[in-house]
């Protein structure tokens, strides 16, 4: 399945991208919650794959496909190449960091540049969504853990991030985690070490890669996290991303007002976010 969140921003409804358009979740099953916890640990997902509705076109804004995530952790220097060209060692542990809810944008919505922050950059990474808790997880139980897996784009703020010698502001402003633009569950995906991601920016490539590339994979990233962190359904892993970002480029290449970033993988989808000026 194919799941979406759709409508305004606060107001967003549960659905299923269908190939006729979306299956309004609210119609077939009017206690269904958004998507989250309580669907997750719910069987809800199962009457949802039972449903017999091919869906209807809608011109409607898509949410994030995940609703209030307790946690957004993210890997960093995940895949060799990338972590070469900032010229630093390939980790031999997961480097974790977060990311904030208020991060959290639409597919499609906004990146809005902060005010005390330049040199924003892209970075097109596989999140994946856990849908049921645990701790010290074994890396081979990993896949029961999964909800499914979607886009996230973990724009960042080089400023912020390089001037403080710490990553939480500069990943964490507003707007600066778009995800989605469905939330593709595991049955939909063959091997999920094995799929093509790209970046564009103002649609020319800036970063092409593949799953494969990760230094630690899914299994053996929930495994750690979760030695002494608890998963809750809903948490959101973005797992790295490929060589390309703008900082690392001579001359580094920084997002401005107007720009359009698209971030693409495999089976999954694009998320697409115009670059805009703070209010």
């Amino acid at each position: 399945m194919k799941l979406i969140r759709f409508g305004p921003p606060g107001q967003e409804r549960p659905g299923l991208m269908k190939p006729g358009g979306i299956v309004d979740l609210r119609r077939h099953f009017r206690g269904i919650p958004d998507i989250g916890p309580s669907l997750f640990e719910g069987d809800w997902l199962e009457k949802a794959a039972r449903i017999d509705d091919p869906g209807r076109p809608m011109e409607v804004r898509l949410g994030p496909p995940v609703s209030r995530p307790e946690k957004i952790i993210c890997l960093g220097k995940n895949y060799g190449e990338h972590a070469k060209e900032g010229g630093f060692d390939v980790p031999e542990a997961p480097l974790l960091f977060s990311k904030t809810p208020n991060a959290l944008n639409g597919p499609f919505d906004p990146i809005v540049l902060p005010i005390s922050s330049d040199q924003v950059d892209w970075e097109v990474e596989l999140a994946v969504v856990i849908g049921k808790p645990g701790k010290r997880i074994r890396p081979s139980a990993a896949w029961d853990h999964i909800a499914g897996y979607t886009v996230m784009n973990d724009v960042s703020g080089r400023r912020a991030q390089f001037r403080q010698s710490q990553w939480f502001r500069g990943k964490s402003f507003d707007t600066f985690a778009p995800l989605g633009p469905v939330l593709v569950t595991p049955d939909e995906i063959e091997d999920v070490q094995e799929l093509r991601l790209t970046a564009t920016v103002n649609g020319e490539v800036m970063q092409q890669g593949n799953t494969r590339e990760m230094i630690f994979a899914i299994d053996a990233i929930i495994a750690d996290i979760s030695q002494d962190i608890t998963l809750s359904p809903g948490d959101i892993i973005s797992t790295g991303t490929p060589a390309g970002v703008g900082i690392f480029r001579d001359p580094p290449v920084e997002l401005k007002e107007g720009d359009e970033v698209a971030c693409w993988i495999e089976h999954i989808g694009t998320i697409r976010n115009r670059v805009v000026a703070a209010d």
